[in-house]
């Protein structure tokens, strides 16, 4: 079985393969849009990459065409020799990865479902779009402030209304950048809407979605963001190893006689993590009276509430997982057993 090391690009990849014995039969640079043509054209091998924006197209075309597909996490590639000595050009980080695959079997990071990344982007696109309404916001609550106005408070939804009521309210017209902002905002505010509306579709499409949201304080965008993350439920083994996955677990610094916890590791995906944090609180402000609820606000009276914030969202996240491992809906009293 010969050996297909690439280093991606965005518009050309550089190409070493290896015989089985090691030896390079083929080095060139060749087009990142047209590696499949090329992956095509080989007997099936063991196709390696290193973890960029373009690795998991191209280990699908891989997969598709019959190949063993190794997605190296970039933090390993240095400790492989990629990069050593400070050399590191396409050619050498190629023939360093075709190499290494020769002599061991490279672990691989997990290739994500096609319907996961898709998932994933709807809800970054989505995040991206809030971020930019909150900038502009900001921007222009920034030049109210030089203009001693306060207005009523409400939801972002709504601020281009208040702000040009208020300016109607007092008999002023609007100076021509504020205008031009506002317009924007109503422009991503309806954006946001559809974007909305696209992942409550999505949540209601998808059985595990809907079985997920069954759990107090956990939206659409919640069940997405972890569905999506998770991809395949049977990656993990135990509700402890999903949350370490998502980094809510506290962190660990010991040696020799010395040890002492530290805050949570913050690992993986962080989007998940602040969106569990959310549902976490959203769980706190409407069902208090639920048992997941009233535990996490005795974990708040002795450690404070952001402790107990995420103590929450770190429950909930294996409550989710035991949920969709096991087919089945929130049920309260098991919840608030769950560590």
């Amino acid at each position: 079985m010969e050996h297909i090391a690439i280093d991606l690009g965005g518009k050309e990849s550089q190409i070493c393969v290896r015989s089985a014995d090691g030896a390079i039969v083929l080095e060139k640079k060749h087009p990142t849009r047209h590696l499949g043509r090329l992956l095509r054209a080989r007997a099936a091998s063991r196709v390696v990459l290193e973890t960029s924006a373009e690795a998991f197209r191209i280990a699908d075309q891989a997969l598709a065409c019959g190949h063993q597909v190794r997605v190296v996490a970039a933090t390993l590639v240095r400790s492989l020799g990629v990069g050593a000595r400070g050399i590191k050009t396409d050619q050498r980080d190629a023939r360093v990865l075709s190499e290494v695959s020769a002599r061991i079997d490279l672990p691989s990071v997990h290739v994500p479902s096609s319907i996961s990344r898709e998932l994933k982007s709807v809800c970054g696109t989505r995040e991206v779009l809030i971020g930019s309404r909150t900038k502009l916001i900001n921007n222009v609550r920034g030049w109210m402030r030089t203009q001693l106005w306060r207005v009523r408070t409400g939801a972002s939804t709504t601020f281009p209304a208040r702000v040009r009521a208020h300016s109607a309210l007092l008999g002023e017209d609007l100076p021509a950048h504020i205008t031009r902002v506002l317009t924007v905002l109503d422009t991503l505010n309806e954006h946001l809407r559809e974007a909305d509306r696209q992942l409550e579709k999505a949540a209601s499409e998808s059985e595990e979605c809907r079985r997920l949201m069954t759990v107090p304080g956990v939206g659409p965008v919640t069940a997405v963001r972890f569905v999506a993350a998770l991809d395949d439920v049977r990656r993990f083994s135990t509700a402890h190893s999903v949350q370490s996955y998502l980094g809510l677990t506290p962190g660990e610094h010991a040696s020799s006689t010395y040890q002492r916890r530290t805050a949570i590791t913050k690992a993986g995906p962080s989007a998940v993590r602040w969106t569990l944090v959310q549902a976490a609180w959203a769980a706190i402000r409407s069902r208090r009276g639920d048992a997941m609820v009233v535990w996490a606000t005795e974990v708040a009276k002795r450690r404070g509430w952001k402790v107990a914030v995420v103590a929450l969202a770190r429950k909930m996240a294996g409550v989710l997982y035991a949920i969709w491992r096991d087919g089945t809906a929130y049920d309260a009293s098991r919840g608030a057993k769950l560590n």
